[in-house]
């Protein structure tokens, strides 16, 4: 049986990506700060389905996971948990210094941490299925230099471009032990963080995502993909 790692699974696309795993037959580790609460995620959790606390905002958490997760070999990653943070101190004029740093933590040094502690798990998770495991972390196209014709949002667009390059580099790290990387925008998604007016639904653009994670290839190692699998400028 393959094996997923989600993080942010309590809401939004990571209890998507949650659901349809499971449903392929997937065993799934379902990550988030505070599983007590996560109701929706807990009615999924059976055989298939372990949830588990996870903060990746917090370095002690990363590695108290670690060590429980032991050595078990992961195939898939899914670097999904993120803020956008306080939108009031994110325009210019009103800038703040603290919410920007704890945007970046959970955003950027975050999953960078987090990829780095499994990277055993997943390079024998490449050696078990014959395959490379992949890590896919969830970014956006605000992160995109090219694509920002608006301004403002500075802690979210920041953070999100810092995650590209950081999965960017981890992406060709990790290459040489099996392990591939991608980095995935879901497009404007009806979510808490999307707001009620996105373009598509939650299932629409998981579905999308996990069709690119699955064809990934080593050419396309490390690159910037929306969830229909078109590349994305940086």
């Amino acid at each position: 049986m393959r094996s997923v790692l989600v993080t942010g699974a309590n809401r939004g696309l990571g209890l998507e990506f949650v659901r349809q795993y499971a449903a392929d037959g997937w065993r799934v580790i379902a990550a988030c700060r505070r599983p007590d609460e996560a109701g929706e995620l807990n009615a999924l959790a059976g055989d298939a389905v372990t949830v588990e606390s996870l903060d990746v905002g917090d370095e002690g958490s990363i590695a108290a996971f670690r060590a429980h997760v032991g050595s078990q070999p992961l195939d898939v990653l899914v670097n999904n948990a993120g803020v956008y943070g306080e939108r009031s101190v994110q325009v210019l004029g009103t800038l703040e210094p603290d919410e920007w740093m704890r945007v970046l933590r959970v955003n950027v040094v975050g999953p960078a941490l987090l990829t780095q502690a499994l990277a055993d798990n997943l390079a024998a998770g490449s050696a078990r299925g014959g395959r490379p495991a992949v890590v896919a972390s969830v970014t956006s196209k605000m992160g995109s230099l090219a694509d920002n014709t608006s301004g403002g949002s500075y802690a979210y667009r920041s953070s999100k471009a810092a995650l590209n390059a950081a999965m960017r580099s981890m992406a060709l790290d990790m290459a040489g032990r099996g392990v591939l990387g991608v980095l995935l925008h879901p497009g404007w998604v009806r979510t808490a963080m999307g707001g009620p007016n996105g373009l598509i639904d939650a299932p629409e653009s998981v579905a999308g995502m996990r069709a690119v994670i699955d064809g990934l290839t080593p050419e396309k190692n490390g690159g910037f993909y929306d969830y229909t699998g078109q590349s994305m400028s940086w």
